[in-house]
């Protein structure tokens, strides 16, 4: 399959590299119709990272289920799924405890919990800027979406940027009558203003 690999600093490529494959009874694979540029990925792209070459890219990924493990109960081929940018196994404390891109189980790194699809340091998984990706613990990891093609541009942004702006402006406790600023008004800093801070504060203000 053809894939965006990272090569070295400033430097990324499309080229063939191993097909996603099912690798245990949990696992699907997703056809990827849609695969989102994060900022963070600049970070890898810029050599701000210790990225090995070869890392197929990209978290903020959605698509079709092409195929899954004997051990999936829930998504089905032909669902049509976000893929949030954690990996996690959805049993552990962390991940039991709602702190899933904490997961105890899905890096293998000594000291290091937590992983992710094609990002540095974040477990040996492969990204989604890709033909196709494997998603572990399929069940827990995949968001079914509703069939169809309208929203799909909306829809991607499920994977990372929208939820990371919502949660921001969920955690800085923002009261009906606040004026709020928001510093950064990149795609984090725009879904953060256009969302709970939009609805609960009589003015947001944001510095770009």
């Amino acid at each position: 399959m053809k894939a965006v690999v990272y090569k070295e600093p400033f430097k990324v490529a499309v080229e063939e590299v191993p097909d996603a494959r099912i690798e245990a009874p949990n696992d699907a694979v997703v056809r990827i119709t849609t695969s989102n540029i994060c900022g963070s990925d600049l970070h890898m792209y810029e050599g701000r990272t210790n990225v090995e070459e070869g890392k197929v890219l990209g978290h903020e990924n959605m698509g079709i289920v092409e195929e899954t493990g004997p051990g999936v109960a829930w998504i089905r081929p032909g669902d049509r799924v976000s893929v949030p940018f954690n990996i996690a196994c959805g049993s552990c404390r962390n991940c039991v405890d709602g702190w899933t891109s904490f997961c105890l189980r899905m890096n293998p790194a000594e000291g290091v919990d937590g992983a992710a699809y094609g990002y540095a340091q974040m477990g040996p998984y492969q990204g989604g800027q890709a033909e196709y990706l494997r998603v572990p613990f399929a069940d827990f990891n995949l968001l079914p979406l509703p069939a169809g093609t309208e929203f799909e541009r909306d829809f991607t942004m499920l994977s990372d940027i929208f939820p990371t702006g919502y949660h921001g402006a969920a955690l800085a406790g923002v009261s009906p009558g606040d004026t709020v600023v928001v510093f950064g008004a990149g795609p984090v800093g725009w879904f953060a203003a256009r969302l709970r801070p939009g609805k609960l504060s009589a003015r947001v203000i944001a510095v770009w």
